[in-house]
């Protein structure tokens, strides 16, 4: 499938961060607010499973890597200097609904809570606007060296 500047919505540009994990699903769009790192995608057939909708690796991916992205932007704000890192807890997905191919699945997370060690994120995942799974995950706070 190729992305034309109409298919993503306002306030998305290209994800700024990439991976080996995530390069087969490009590509993938991000939007950064002060709050928050919006994550989005085109569903397309390299995301989804074998009965044709967005698959749940997939979704809960997308959601672990902006709840993380969004607890930093917060740890950012909050002009924190010990921080190096974020690690993944726990990461818990409740799906709700599918997306389809062609829809635009994005997902916003919605609170994040910091601590002295531990972040805390929850996030609501759409396709085309109607919520399809939401998401919670715990951080740690790697100290920076």
């Amino acid at each position: 499938m190729t992305m034309t500047d109409s298919d993503v919505p306002t306030g998305y540009t290209r994800h700024f961060k990439t991976s080996g994990f995530t390069d087969p699903w490009e590509p993938l769009f991000s939007k950064v607010e002060a709050d928050r790192v919006w994550m989005g995608v085109r569903i397309a057939d390299a995301h989804c499973n074998s009965r044709g909708f967005a698959h749940g690796g997939l979704v809960s991916a997308l959601a672990d890597n902006a709840m993380g992205l969004s607890a930093g932007q917060v740890l950012k704000a909050e002009a924190r200097d010990d921080v190096g890192g974020l690690v993944t807890v726990s990461l818990n997905t409740d799906f709700i609904g599918s997306g389809q191919i062609g829809q635009w699945l994005e997902v916003d997370t919605h609170f994040v809570k910091t601590g002295g060690s531990l972040c805390f994120t929850g996030a609501l995942v759409l396709a085309d606007g109607a919520p399809i799974a939401r998401a919670s995950a715990t951080f740690k706070i790697v100290k920076a060296r």
